[in-house]
């Protein structure tokens, strides 16, 4: 296991040889020089690195208490985080000879980093997502399609990110020689979770930077979104060892922790295996994977990365949850308050540093990772807030 009790390859036959194929590759590329050369030149003139960190003035005014600073994800091209791991990813598939990218996507934003970054290498690109977040996310949907890739809805079980995931694998299963399975967030058999944070650990190193260099010091508190947990995992990292600075994931309580209809894994979840790795699982009382809710289609999984899971059974992070109507609530804030249109997503990690800075003392610092910005939520969104 690569995160003591959690990780692991829990694949088998011709999918077990192409994610060992995909292993050996990463082993060697990842400390290949002329890898790493072209992969921040490109986070730097394609992506738009180093993303800003943003003092919230209103918004810490407002609140009264912790001064709060956003990292602002959502200003990189394609509007979240994900083309950070995809430019990766990416690489690492055309120096492996694929010509062929196949991913799945929820809110549709790992879809579109995916579809641009075969625009751009010249690769074909097929996203698998659920009929119900297509419908939620009909712009990521048109915006994929514009890029050139081709998108397909799948229509079983509950028509989201899970299932998403299954038809993918089955794609990949059916197409191994040429084509790469580009896995959106820490998840999926090893080396997926370790390579996905690797590539997203660039959020984390520059916050450390970049607070350091206006603060002259670390963060009390870094608060991120989790689903599977890219965008946590990212921010976290480097701080893991800074035994100093709190860490804070929020899941998707949904309507509630007392229902059934929530994505709160961490929270409410248990040890089992899904989708390649051995992590914590939302199961049902017939023992198989449940059913989940979120308003937020990216974190809408009944799994999550099992570093998260890891990092929860040493007690290094502290994970919570935010419900639907939280989250709506700090979507409107942040867009009244500072001008910031956030991701749903985003909008639950905001929602917890609401509350965390009215508690905090004004001399405290407090980090939240803006993984996206809210264009893709906007018509969804619009059936629950009407604007005045």
């Amino acid at each position: 296991m690569e995160f003591k009790d959690f990780g692991g390859q829990f694949v088998a036959g011709k999918i077990l040889d192409a994610v060992k194929e995909i292993e050996t590759a990463y082993n060697f590329y990842k400390n290949d020089q002329l890898f790493l050369i072209e992969y921040h030149n490109l986070l730097k003139t394609y992506v738009g690195r180093p993303s800003l960190l943003y003092y919230a003035k209103n918004m810490t005014e407002d609140l009264g208490g912790a001064k709060i600073y956003l990292k602002r994800e959502d200003l990189n091209h394609t509007g979240s985080h994900k083309l950070n791991n995809v430019i990766g990813q990416a690489l690492l598939a055309k120096k492996m000879g694929k010509k062929k990218l196949i991913a799945e996507t929820g809110a549709g934003q790992h879809g579109v980093a995916t579809a641009t970054v075969a625009a751009l290498f010249n690769m074909e690109c097929e996203i698998y997502m659920g009929k119900v977040d297509c419908e939620k996310q009909a712009l990521n949907v048109y915006k994929m399609e514009l890029l050139g890739a081709k998108v397909v809805q799948v229509t079983n079980g509950t028509q989201s990110l899970k299932e998403a995931v299954d038809a993918a694998l089955v794609a990949w299963a059916n197409h191994l020689d040429d084509t790469y399975y580009l896995i959106g967030s820490v998840v999926g058999p090893h080396p997926f979770p370790t390579m996905v944070r690797d590539f997203q650990k660039v959020i984390g190193q520059e916050i450390k930077q970049q607070i350091n260099e206006v603060e002259g010091r670390n963060p009390d508190m870094v608060i991120a979104c989790v689903g599977g947990g890219s965008n946590a995992m990212g921010a976290f990292y480097e701080f893991v060892n800074d035994k100093d600075v709190m860490l804070v994931g929020v899941e998707a309580s949904g309507k509630g922790l007392d229902t059934n209809e929530h994505a709160a894994t961490l929270t409410k979840g248990q040890i089992g295996v899904i989708h390649g790795m051995k992590t914590k699982v939302l199961i049902n009382e017939r023992g198989e994977i449940a059913e989940t809710h979120s308003i937020s289609s990216g974190l809408d999984y009944p799994g999550v990365g099992p570093e998260h899971a890891f990092l929860e059974s040493i007690a290094r992070v502290k994970y919570v949850s935010a419900a639907d109507n939280e989250a709506l609530e700090a979507f409107t804030y942040l867009s009244r308050v500072e001008g910031i249109i956030p991701a749903l997503e985003s909008a639950h990690a905001l929602a917890e540093g609401i509350k965390q800075a009215k508690r905090l003392s004004k001399d405290k610092i407090i980090v939240i990772n803006l993984s996206g910005r809210g264009d893709k939520d906007i018509d969804y969104i619009s059936k629950y807030v009407k604007v005045k």
